[in-house]
C-alpha cells in the first residue's frame, strides 16, 4: 500500500515555501515580476525538481508571452544560485536540481470560464427567443 504523503511531496512543499521566501525577500532582479510558485514536483530519486510558476505584470492576471519567456529564462539562469541557497537552508543530503516551468493552468482556467460563460449567454438568448416565439403563436 502506498503512503498518503510521500517524502518527495513533503520535500516539494518545503522547497516551494523556501523558494517563495527567497524570491520575495532575497532576489532583487528587476526583470522578475510578481512570481507565484504553484507547485513543485520532485523526482523519486531526488535528482531534480520541476517548479511551476505564474507571473503577474502590471496588474494583469495573465502576463504576455514575452514576459513569461523572460521570467522563465531568468529563473532558470538563477537556478544554480537558488539551489545552493536551498542546500544551505535544508538539511538534506541531496538537493534536487531546479527546473522552472510556466504553469498554464491559470490561462486554461480563464479560457474555459470564458467558453462556459459564452455558452450560458447563447443558451439563455436562445431560450428567450424561443419563449418570445411561443408567445407570438399563442396570440
Amino acid at each position: 500500500m502506498a503512503k498518503d504523503y510521500s517524502r518527495t511531496q513533503r520535500l516539494g512543499e518545503q522547497i516551494k515555501r523556501d523558494l517563495a521566501e527567497m524570491l520575495q525577500f532575497e532576489v532583487k532582479d528587476p526583470r522578475l515580476g510578481l512570481v507565484t510558485l504553484n507547485a513543485v514536483k520532485v523526482a523519486s530519486d531526488l535528482g531534480y525538481a520541476d517548479i511551476y510558476f505564474t507571473v503577474m505584470k502590471s496588474g494583469m492576471p495573465v502576463a504576455d508571452a514575452a514576459t513569461i519567456k523572460e521570467t522563465e529564462s531568468v529563473l532558470n539562469d538563477m537556478a544554480g544560485f537558488l539551489r545552493s541557497e536551498l542546500a544551505r537552508d535544508m538539511k538534506t543530503r541531496i538537493t534536487p536540481a531546479l527546473r522552472f516551468h510556466y504553469d498554464v493552468t491559470l490561462e486554461r482556467g480563464h479560457h474555459l470560464t470564458g467558453l462556459i460563460n459564452k455558452a450560458i449567454k447563447e443558451d439563455s438568448a436562445r431560450q428567450t427567443g424561443e419563449q418570445a416565439g411561443d408567445e407570438k403563436e399563442e396570440k
